[in-house]
């Protein structure tokens, strides 16, 4: 190597760290590693593991879910333009005189309004879906973890983010390795 691609080399800047990652032996001592790492304030975190596991949900709860929300706006979207359309249609564009109604004959409208409102809610919802689960996303830092193909077998894994406002590399470490952890590894982003 020359002196250039020797400087060079080590001005790069170290990898940035995703989290650190920890791996336990049962679904236990995972469990109670999380509930651990919640009682010490760590609110960024995840959980792997090939089940469900229990109580694990309420433990690594990150934010309130938006889906909610996402799928009432699309199926309030689709109950106006269903409504509106139909009403455009009716009483502004073409107006045709049925039977002697009037043009804003609103119970006639509403079978339209009800099949727009599920349509655009479902709609909503899996887009909703796929955007606040950051799909399709083929690669995750987490991947790179030694031994975390186990996960969809026999392994059992604890990330705790660097995001986290609590994160501090050593101490992490040293609280998981005391929670019992089998190795901790350190997560390039």
């Amino acid at each position: 190597m020359t002196a250039e691609a020797i400087h060079d080399h080590a001005s790069e800047p170290p990898p940035a760290l995703y989290g650190i990652a920890a791996e336990f032996d049962t679904s236990e001592a995972l469990l109670r590693a999380a509930r651990a790492a919640h009682l010490q304030g760590y609110t960024r975190m995840d959980a792997y593991s090939p089940f469900p596991i229990e109580g694990m949900a309420e433990v690594v709860a990150r934010h309130p879910n938006p889906m909610p929300r996402i799928m009432f706006l699309g199926g309030l979207a689709g109950a106006l333009t269903g409504y509106g359309l139909q009403y455009y249609c009716a009483v502004i564009a073409y107006k045709i005189n049925v039977a002697g109604r009037p043009y804003h004959s609103w119970p006639s409208f509403i079978p339209v309004t009800f099949e727009l409102t599920i349509l655009f809610s479902a709609i909503s919802g899996l887009i909703g879906m796929l955007a606040v689960n950051g799909l399709p996303k083929p690669w995750h830092p987490i991947f790179s973890t030694p031994h975390f193909e186990r996960a969809t077998r026999d392994g059992f894994f604890l990330c705790i983010e660097s995001d986290d406002p609590r994160f501090d590399p050593q101490v992490v470490r040293r609280f998981l390795s005391q929670q019992g952890a089998k190795e901790v590894h350190d997560v390039e982003d």
